[in-house]
């Protein structure tokens, strides 16, 4: 029967890793690893093979996990089984906290006081089919699936095959998969083998709120994160026509991001999502009556066909018509209180810069190798300051360096980036598709909708084959932290591009106190499909 094939097989497999509270960061994302090899070791194939299972060190303090099963018959064609293991954390639980790493408990509380919840919630609570805790949705049930399937491996069900890598840091920078990139091509060239395809299992995603749509996805979306510093001038709040407030600019440049549907990219007439901001904030650092003069605000945005090159231009229109807006308002606003008073108020020019004009603004004025040492200086004495954190702060003190060019907004890029990814052209993923909807709608009842790219962002940005061909230099060149701390093997992906698909569980509210995961298609209907998905990966008509 095996370890893990039954449902409630899974749904003990999925409490007992949802129990560890590998929170992005946390000293239980360290050890999960170790608790994955030692139960992956278990299997009667890697305690006769134990060095096609190991632990992969991610430059960071944290490990990967990757388990290589061989066909029984010899065999270049391999699919690789992609998941990760490290969650959000828990604090919007509230009272539910302590207990929402604990499946069966929290499932059976929300039964108990059922009323209390959300419509939604209680009607997914009266099927019986869900479980609720953080990572049973997002996306320990699809790690737990790819155990389910590396065991089915090890015992002969496939004719290719099959690596299962597992990684941390999927919420945050995605350490763990650009980590996983150079461990992949030693595999590749060590043992001889062909990638034929990349499968995640990552849950679906609502399109809109209400969605009940299930979808299976041939790619997985692109995102920056571009931030803009906005530095007006000083002055003391009894004169503040004096000076311009960086928060004031700043939210001038969010009502122009923020939601903006202009701002969305498209795919075949398909919109991504709208751009939302991340983090807005003034950067005095203590309380006094100069007004806060340096701001900034940074967003997420979606990419699915643009360049890098495309983006940024988007974005520098949008940086200068907030610029003309603030004149303006300021224009409008300093007319009424110049005639009140009887005097004239001079109107301030902002200017919009990119960090790479930025950088060259400072170097020219006080030399490069001063610069080189400010931002070296800076790095070095980060403390706990995030990626996101250390990019304001080079971007902010090389701004006050050159505060003659102010009121300015500086446009730059931060981590984490990724790239679009696509395969619904592609031949063989084409025939997949079709065969998985076709199943999934005569053995389980389940109308599979396809979308060209998981919304939810995924690690297959970096393993999938690029939406869009490009220079990246337009980005790197405005990332104050590119190869100081952050770097993405660019050369080495474009060596292991592969047909992704991401096929993964039912489940609902991701990143929310309410996190469920629909039990019964997860366990039942849907490691059918992927056992089935796998086989025809690897059939080989399927390249003829």
């Amino acid at each position: 029967m095996g370890k893990w094939q039954t449902i409630k097989q899974l749904r003990a497999l999925l409490c007992e890793l949802v129990k560890i509270p590998s929170v992005s960061g946390s000293e239980a994302e360290n050890y999960f690893p170790e608790v994955l090899l030692h139960k992956l070791a278990e299997l009667k194939y890697f305690q006769e093979h134990p060095d096609l299972l190991n632990q992969v060190p991610t430059g960071d303090g944290r490990f990967l996990i990757s388990a290589f099963v061989r066909a029984q018959r010899p065999t270049s064609r391999t699919v690789i089984l992609f998941s990760h293991f490290d969650v959000v954390d828990v604090h919007d639980y509230g009272k539910w906290k302590d207990i929402a790493f604990d499946p069966e408990l929290l499932t059976q509380r929300f039964n108990e006081q059922k009323k209390k919840l959300p419509q939604a919630v209680q009607k997914d609570l009266d099927t019986g089919n869900w479980i609720f805790g953080r990572g049973t949705m997002d996306m320990k049930s699809g790690l737990t699936l790819h155990m389910s399937l590396i065991e089915a491996a090890s015992e002969g069900r496939f004719e290719g095959n099959v690596l299962l890598v597992s990684v941390p840091d999927e919420e945050v920078n995605s350490v763990g998969m650009r980590a996983a990139i150079p461990h992949l091509l030693q595999l590749k060239e060590r043992n001889q083998l062909e990638f034929v395809a990349a499968v995640n299992s990552e849950p679906m995603f609502s399109l809109y709120p209400g969605d009940q749509t299930n979808y299976l996805y041939t790619g997985s979306v692109g995102k920056v994160m571009p931030g803009f510093l906005c530095y007006g001038k000083e002055t003391h709040v009894g004169e503040p026509y004096s000076g311009l407030n960086g928060n004031l600019m700043a939210s001038f440049v969010t009502e122009a991001i923020e939601l903006n549907t202009d701002l969305c990219d498209q795919d075949e007439g398909r919109l991504a999502p709208p751009p939302t901001n991340l983090i807005q904030k003034g950067l005095k650092d203590t309380y006094s009556v100069q007004i806060p003069h340096r701001a900034v605000t940074l967003f997420n945005l979606f990419m699915l066909e643009r360049s890098i090159e495309e983006v940024t231009t988007i974005l520098r229109k949008q940086a200068e018509q907030a610029a003309a807006k603030i004149e303006s308002f300021y224009h409008k606003e300093a007319e009424r209180y110049s005639e009140a008073i009887g005097s004239t108020i001079v109107d301030p020019k902002v200017r919009v810069l990119s960090y790479e004009e930025l950088l060259k603004e400072a170097c020219k004025s006080y030399g490069g190798e001063k610069v080189d040492k400010l931002i070296e200086s800076l790095i070095a004495q980060r403390g706990d300051k995030d990626d996101r954190g250390l990019s304001i702060e080079i971007v902010d003190q090389l701004a006050i360096l050159c505060k003659a060019l102010a009121p300015m907004i500086i446009l730059f890029y931060t981590p984490p980036f990724y790239p679009a990814v696509h395969s619904h052209h592609q031949p063989m993923i084409r025939q997949v598709v079709d065969k998985i909807q076709s199943l999934a709608s005569k053995a389980y009842h389940t109308e599979l909708i396809e979308q060209h790219y998981f919304s939810g962002i995924s690690d297959l940005s970096y393993i999938g084959m690029p939406a869009k061909h490009g220079s990246m230099n337009e980005w790197t060149a405005n990332m104050p932290i590119w190869d100081r701390g952050y770097s993405i093997p660019f050369a080495e992906m474009e060596q292991l591009a592969m047909p992704v698909l991401n096929l993964g569980p039912i489940g609902r509210d991701p990143h929310q106190w309410t996190e469920r995961l629909d039990v019964d298609f997860s366990f039942v209907s849907l490691k059918e499909l992927l056992s089935y998905c796998i086989s025809e990966i690897l059939a080989g008509d399927n390249h003829k």
